[in-house]
């Protein structure tokens, strides 16, 4: 019989525990086409005779997309208005359609649109699954938000998956992408009722993001955001190409379809080290937990750095994986940070605030980094992405400073 229980948070006869395996299922299906073309980016580069730097376009425009649709989600209203699985669902098969599109587009400039509306769509989905965990728990949100990011990861990782079968053509991987990301959105309205803990509904406006960089707390947790991101799209688009570039990978009988197959474990690995930071999280504070995970993943990509050139394959490949655990696992700690510490009045604000610097930092380094590896080497292009988890250490730093001098800040209460 349906009931509503608060404090056990059921509602409409769903436990918060079916209503989070909807959502991460959903999340990780509908997620699935993000990194599709770039996935096939090698088989894309002979067809369409694309450089490095053009290709790597393939990749920021779906990150320049998502940063457009998130704002306009938040600005418009529309994010209040419509119910999450609605707009799950909606996004979903809007960003499916745009991808399967890439089929026809037959040259760079009308596949680089295509993947600009697929994160436009994409927007519409990962806050919204993010925001609908939230409404399910308020004890152990920490590894509920890990959780669905989890299944983020490994959607992202798909599409190596469907590569690594071999011999697949680009279009086979982009086609199978498609009807996962479209069932992942279907999957979505699975969701009868939103969740016993709905967030207050306050219309985001511009004024008032800018108001929350007033708050020293927020903007900690906005550097710390930046941080994150400069290394962790970056690390997920190009450590195929790493891997590819390891001797006994790149001496093998198919080098790339070995790369595809190594790459899906060391960027699907992150799943766990999601529920791991998730966790760590809920028990030591947001700040501390992301500076830990911050400093893993910053130490992993510094070790590349200065070992690739004579570590075994075997250890570059461990060190891969690792990296690949905690490079996500920090993710819902910055956005928990500013649900917990901005004005009340700001929060919407703050957090659209927040995924647009992050997303845009993320365009500089998928671009950069391929451009880097070519015109200098793996090296460099790994101490570059080796900056961003400083600036994120740092900035958890003062924020953990802060909170152990005792200093004032709001809080929600959801």
């Amino acid at each position: 019989m349906s009931r509503l229980e608060h404090d056990g948070g059921e509602i409409s006869g769903t436990t918060p525990g079916v209503a989070l395996t909807i959502i991460a299922a959903s999340t990780l299906l509908s997620m699935s086409v993000w990194f599709s073309a770039s996935f096939v980016l090698p088989q894309l580069t002979e067809e369409w005779q694309l450089s490095p730097g053009s290709g790597a376009l393939l990749t920021v425009a779906v990150q320049l997309g998502f940063v457009v649709g998130a704002v306009f989600s938040a600005m418009s209203g529309m994010a209040d208005r419509m119910a999450n699985r609605v707009l799950i669902c909606g996004g979903a098969l809007g960003a499916a359609a745009a991808n399967l599109g890439v089929l026809l587009a037959g040259g760079l400039w009308p596949a680089v649109a295509l993947r600009f509306v697929t994160g436009f769509f994409l927007a519409a989905v990962y806050p919204s699954a993010l925001k609908e965990t939230a409404t399910w728990f308020r004890a152990g949100r920490g590894k509920a938000l890990g959780t669905v990011i989890g299944a983020l990861t490994v959607g992202s990782a798909l599409p190596h998956a469907v590569n690594a079968a071999g011999g697949v053509d680009w279009r086979l991987v982009i086609a199978v992408t498609s009807l996962l990301g479209a069932l992942g959105g279907v999957l979505a309205l699975a969701l009868r009722s939103p969740g016993p803990y709905p967030f207050p509904q306050r219309h985001v406006t511009l004024g008032g993001a800018l108001r929350s960089l007033r708050n020293r707390d927020v903007v900690l947790a906005d550097l710390g955001y930046v941080g994150h991101m400069w290394e962790l799209y970056a690390m997920w688009g190009t450590v195929a190409s790493l891997l590819a570039s390891v001797p006994a990978v790149e001496d093998s009988a198919r080098p790339n379809v070995l790369a595809s197959a190594i790459a899906f474990l060391c960027i699907g690995v992150g799943a766990v080290g999601c529920l791991v930071g998730g966790v760590l999280s809920d028990r030591w504070g947001r700040a501390s937990a992301a500076r830990v995970c911050l400093l893993c993943s910053g130490g992993a990509a510094l070790l590349l750095a200065l070992g690739i050139d004579a570590m075994p394959s075997g250890v570059i490949i461990a060190v891969c994986a690792f990296w690949g655990f905690w490079v996500v696992a920090d993710s819902a700690q910055f956005s928990a940070l500013v649900t917990e510490r901005a004005d009340p009045d700001y929060v919407g604000g703050a957090l659209s605030l927040q995924l647009a610097l992050g997303y845009l930092t993320t365009a500089l380094t998928l671009w950069g980094v391929p451009v880097l590896v070519q015109h200098t080497s793996w090296r460099v292009a790994l101490l570059v992405l080796a900056a961003g988890p400083v600036l994120g250490v740092a900035a958890m730093g003062r924020a953990i400073a802060r909170d152990r001098r005792g200093s004032p800040h709001p809080r929600v209460s959801l």
